[in-house]
């Protein structure tokens, strides 16, 4: 993944980020501006352009899942040990008494259990409300479109906040765009015109030699950002009831490690060390976590 930066507020951002990740194991490094180019050589890295790449950081080892892929994949190996997953089913409330959970409500009938974890995302505010309670959430939308296929030219992800966007090409040769998350909060799983046209222009400016790709379709999802950009992954006032929600647009990411940590929450009913410093609580004694751009991406 390659994170550009075109002033020098954004290199000094960058080399910090990139000298924690390798106090943390992370063999990230910094390019100078020859080095982003003879890495991506169709970018726009003239110094003629309107927003000049200085350079970036680079990761070589990341790298790009599909996400439906992983999804079924984890979804087979849950069912291969035993998981029932139930499909089309709506959670309409829960079952709760003396503040315990005892199951939820779902629209095709109720079910029953003392422990219920819930990964809902964009929606969590909503099921906390069903719950009884609050979450320091808001949830927007995330935009994102694919063009036509077009043969291989683009190895790696190309990621600007200055500039706004980002993009990489499939094994199938769409080339995935998007940008930050819409201005508003909302639930409407749909495109604008101004967000596609902001984003366009974003990767027109980074790489003129796609102008005249055309797009083919475009989809809108939810995210749920918390004050801090960091999640939360916690206990709730109802006893049983667990969260884990407020990733931004990093959830898919963090999948394999906050479900860890979230599991053996759980299983032992007592939240994970790692866990701890994430719960919803944090906003009440205000031991927030500053770890804003932490992943070189905004919320």
């Amino acid at each position: 993944m390659l994170n550009l930066g075109h002033t020098l507020q954004d290199m000094r951002d960058i080399q910090r980020r990139v000298n924690a990740n390798r106090l943390n194991g992370i063999d990230g490094e910094v390019l100078d501006a020859k080095g982003v180019q003879e890495l991506v050589p169709i970018m726009d890295c003239s110094k003629n352009a309107r927003y000049p790449v200085m350079g970036a950081s680079w990761q070589p080892r990341a790298g790009v899942a599909r996400h439906d892929a992983v999804a079924w994949g984890y979804a087979r190996g849950a069912d291969a040990h035993g998981v029932d997953i139930l499909q089309q089913t709506e959670v309409t409330g829960f079952k709760i008494r003396d503040g315990q959970i005892y199951g939820v409500h779902t629209n095709r009938g109720d079910i029953e259990a003392k422990t219920v974890g819930c990964v809902t995302a964009g929606n969590s505010s909503v099921l906390a409300k069903m719950g009884g309670f609050n979450l320091p959430l808001e949830s927007h939308p995330l935009q994102a479109l694919v063009s036509e296929p077009i043969k291989p030219i683009l190895d790696t992800v190309v990621m600007s906040n200055q500039v706004h966007g980002y993009i990489s090409q499939s094994d199938k040769g769409d080339l995935v765009i998007g940008a930050g998350i819409d201005g508003y909060n909302g639930y409407g799983q749909r495109g604008s015109y101004p967000t596609v046209e902001h984003t366009l222009q974003a990767i027109v400016e980074m790489f003129p030699i796609f102008s005249r790709v055309r797009m083919n379709r475009q989809w809108g999802g939810i995210v749920d950002t918390c004050p801090d950009a960091c999640p939360i992954i916690s206990k709730t006032p109802v006893k049983g009831l667990y969260f884990n929600c407020g990733w931004g647009t990093g959830g898919f990411k963090a999948t394999p490690g906050s479900g860890h940590v979230f599991a053996a929450s759980l299983a032992k009913g007592e939240m994970h060390p790692i866990a701890e410093p994430f719960s919803m609580f944090r906003f009440h004694s205000g031991a927030l976590i500053d770890e804003h751009g932490a992943a070189g991406v905004a919320h």
